[in-house]
């Protein structure tokens, strides 16, 4: 069983899934209080799916871009459950979730990233072939027609339940052995929170 969160975009999802097929998943405004929403929410979809902590073994979360805030809620709360249940996180970035929507095909992800610009990457067939940056809307617009897909995260977090589409790749992560590589639990930032920014230009 695997159970599945998103905290880094302004929807939060969670989600659990079994080896066949989702078990249930549900999202919901998340902009404000992600502390005090996400660990209900995880306790909710479990007891509303008859789901045992027990029974899960595996831990999917999304580690960004998005809002800084989320994105450390969201790892935060996978580490100290897997520490609980004594169970493996496959932490991944949030692009890369939103891209296992489509299957077999090279996906361009964007989101907000603040200041007029733009987060960008892209994924072929579950495999990074465009590192996050930071883009403007041009940039993105000149990029399009390189991609089958191009998918906006703010469109994708009404359209799709994030959480089931970061459980869907944990579940194709783990049959090819590779959860080794989704071990780190780093925050994708791309750009530097301003406090950590101007921490740094001061001591720069």
């Amino acid at each position: 069983m695997i159970l599945a969160f998103d905290a880094s975009l302004p929807v939060l999802s969670v989600a659990v899934v079994s080896e066949a097929a989702p078990l249930a998943a549900t999202s919901f405004e998340g902009r404000e209080s992600r502390n005090e929403k996400l660990l209900p929410a995880i306790e909710w979809i479990l007891r509303e799916s008859g789901v045992e902590r027990s029974s899960i073994h595996l831990l999917a979360v999304t580690r960004g871009p998005g809002s800084f805030t989320g994105v450390r809620i969201g790892l935060a709360s996978a580490e100290g459950l897997a520490l609980a249940l004594g169970i493996p996180i496959c932490a991944m970035p949030t692009h890369e979730a939103i891209a296992a929507g489509y299957p077999g095909r090279s996906v361009l992800v964007t989101n907000d990233g603040g200041r007029g610009e733009l987060y960008v990457s892209a994924y072929r067939s579950g495999d990074e072939v465009l590192a996050h940056r930071i883009a403007s809307a041009g940039e993105v617009e000149a990029m399009r027609a390189e991609f089958d897909v191009c998918v906006d995260a703010r469109d994708a977090m009404w359209e799709r339940n994030v959480a089931l589409l970061a459980a869907r790749r944990a579940r194709e992560i783990e049959a090819a052995g590779q959860l080794d590589r989704y071990a780190d639990t780093t925050p994708i930032y791309v750009r530097l929170a301003e406090a950590e920014a101007k921490l740094l230009a001061d001591n720069g």
